[in-house]
């Protein structure tokens, strides 16, 4: 059956591809697989899976939020048999690991919140420039010339800035950090400054966090939107997927300054122009970063939501439970449909990337 399904999807495409998948996801052999990684993406998992099981209750899933690093980790050591992660494996660990494959499932959105307690109700604008600054702690106050000059006519407080960091390796940490990488380009010569952040501290899952005063870690980012919450001046990176409790919490989300030099909060349509600006130029094996977007419109906070999977499953039935609900997950008329990824404020793959990511499913035997 996986042959088969394998060839239908090389020769007709995604319109072929998708009738596999409705005629795979009836016949999904009875089987215990495991999920752990990307806290951005949990919440939305698990609303997968509830929904999987109902039309397979044969298939026992499980999830963890561990955060991406951990989830890359379990993928490759075979802890587990599905690792999320927000970003994709770097080139070392891709040549290191050649069986792993990096799906992308969804597109995903990250934001910076702010616990601003004169600013509630108000308009918060923030920079890669700024927020290096406030990492490096080269800005510790809110009322900083250099957040003054982009929040004109706003009333900034007099507090000591309190930069929040993830505490363990994730995919959201990788966003952010090649985030301030790639804006925080000042001066004449970006390539020999050993100030910007690109050159002295880089970007990935993990960083070596130059130290500040007073600043704090946290978590998964559950953990980040608790410590923003009950630690006023406070400011930190979260998954938009955790939207409705930093709402909860009367954070403010701040609108942040993208390639064009606009200042933006994630959308529909600000996420969507990021995504078309850069989907097109996504390789074969799918790793391909969709931070800082080029375009008026095109919000610099999104990338792809990974799942790492190994190409050789420890047995054919695991191999087809795992690829069929791969499949389910990528579906417009499953787990990519608006019913699951717009309350979480997940976007849908383009239909170029989910013919990719079959493909790419199609190889787990």
């Amino acid at each position: 059956m996986r042959n088969v399904h394998a060839r239908v999807l090389r020769r007709a495409g995604w319109a072929a591809g998708l009738l596999a998948v409705v005629f795979a996801a009836a016949q999904s052999p009875a089987a215990n697989v495991s999920e752990s990684g990307s806290t951005l993406i949990y919440p939305l998992f698990n609303t997968w899976i509830t929904a999987y099981a109902k039309a397979q209750p044969g298939v026992h899933i499980t999830a963890a939020a561990t955060g991406s690093g951990a989830g890359i980790a379990d993928a490759i050591s075979g802890r587990v048999q599905i690792g999320t992660s927000d970003a994709y494996m770097s080139d070392d660990q891709q040549m290191a690991h050649p069986h792993i494959l990096n799906i992308p499932l969804a597109i995903s959105a990250q934001t910076v919140d702010a616990n601003l307690p004169e600013l509630r109700g108000r308009t918060l604008k923030l920079s890669g420039p700024v927020l290096a600054g406030i990492y490096t702690g080269k800005i510790r106050m809110w009322d900083d010339g250099q957040i003054a000059a982009i929040n004109q006519g706003v009333q900034l407080p007099h507090h000591e800035i309190v930069p929040v960091r993830r505490a363990e390796g994730s995919g959201d940490t990788f966003i952010f950090t090649q985030f301030l990488s790639f804006s925080d380009q000042s001066g004449p010569d970006p390539d020999s400054n050993p100030t910007l952040w690109e050159n002295k501290i880089g970007y990935g899952t993990s960083v070596s966090w130059p130290s500040v005063s007073g600043e704090l870690s946290a978590t998964g980012n559950s953990g980040m939107v608790a410590t923003i919450a009950r630690t006023p001046y406070a400011v930190g990176y979260v998954g938009a997927s955790y939207e409705a409790g930093a709402a909860k919490d009367n954070l403010i989300v701040a609108m942040i300054e993208n390639q064009a030099g606009k200042f933006l909060l994630p959308t529909r349509e600000t996420v969507t122009a990021a995504a078309s600006a850069l989907t097109p130029r996504t390789p074969s094996d799918e790793r391909l970063t969709l931070v800082f977007a080029p375009g008026d419109d095109s919000y610099p906070l999104i990338n792809y939501e990974y799942a790492m999977v190994a190409d050789h499953q420890s047995n054919a039935q695991t191999a087809a439970a795992v690829s069929n609900f791969l499949l389910w997950c990528i579906s417009p008329e499953g787990g990519n449909s608006a019913a699951y990824l717009d309350p979480l404020h997940f976007m849908a793959l383009p239909i170029s990337i989910r013919a990719k990511s079959e493909i790419q499913i199609a190889k787990i035997q």
